[in-house]
């Protein structure tokens, strides 16, 4: 069975109640409290984005994500009660595409819900191509969403294509923070370090040196550039 959203939280109350209120604005939302129950639902139905709290019980909802991770890339989206830098880092860098800290409104959970459900549509459909130059150890296949380094195709999740391809569709023009929300996350409840640990993951796959990057630059207090010599 297809559902838009599957949302697995240990806390029952909430797990519900989200799933309830999603249904209400037309999004089919499925529930599960367990680590397991959520391993067997992956495996009978089909899903479109999945919320994840990082406590489930006696097990890691890091764990679960990284065993979703290596076969789906579907977006993610962790709520917790943890808020520290590093545990927000971690679910972004196993894989996460977001990441909220309870307590939070419904509200602002289905705005994130919608938004990341658009970009997943919008990541499985053609994306539009570009004339824009590009260094000549990048190639970019916009039919088969691929991205090649060096003769060598790369892994790179919805999200990350989404904002390399925007940011070589803009090449030698500063964009804002803002702006990369707005057109690339569509969505404005998205953090500085969100944006942060995807510019880094995209460095590490296409920069010659991540920690002296020649292609993706940091405009301190406004945004990146994507410089290329034309």
């Amino acid at each position: 069975m297809k559902y838009d959203c599957l949302i697995i939280d240990d806390e029952l109350d909430i797990a519900k109640t989200s799933a309830e209120y999603f249904e209400m604005f037309g999004i089919k939302t499925a529930y599960v409290t367990e680590y397991e129950e959520g391993l067997r639902f992956f495996d009978t139905n089909e899903v479109s984005l999945l919320i994840l709290d990082i406590n489930l019980n006696e097990r890691s909802g890091f764990e679960f994500c990284k065993t979703i991770r290596s076969k789906s890339d579907i977006p993610i989206l962790f709520i917790s009660a943890r808020d520290s830098e590093g545990d927000v880092l971690t679910g972004l860098n196993i894989g996460g595409d977001d990441y909220i800290v309870k307590p939070f409104t419904l509200n602002i959970l289905l705005a994130k819900a919608k938004a990341m459900l658009k970009r997943y549509q919008t990541y499985r459909s053609k994306e539009e191509k570009t004339d824009s130059p590009l260094p000549p150890h990048i190639k970019i296949d916009y039919n088969y969403r691929q991205v090649s380094v060096n003769g060598e195709v790369v892994k790179f999740k919805n999200q990350e294509f989404r904002l390399l391809t925007y940011l070589i569709r803009n090449c030698n023009r500063v964009i804002s923070k803002e702006e990369l929300f707005e057109k690339v996350w569509e969505d404005a409840y998205v953090s500085d370090v969100t944006l942060n640990v995807h510019i880094r993951r995209i460095r590490e796959k296409i920069e010659p040196d991540p920690k002296n990057p020649e292609y993706i630059k940091t405009i301190w207090g406004v945004g990146y550039v994507f410089e290329v010599k034309v």
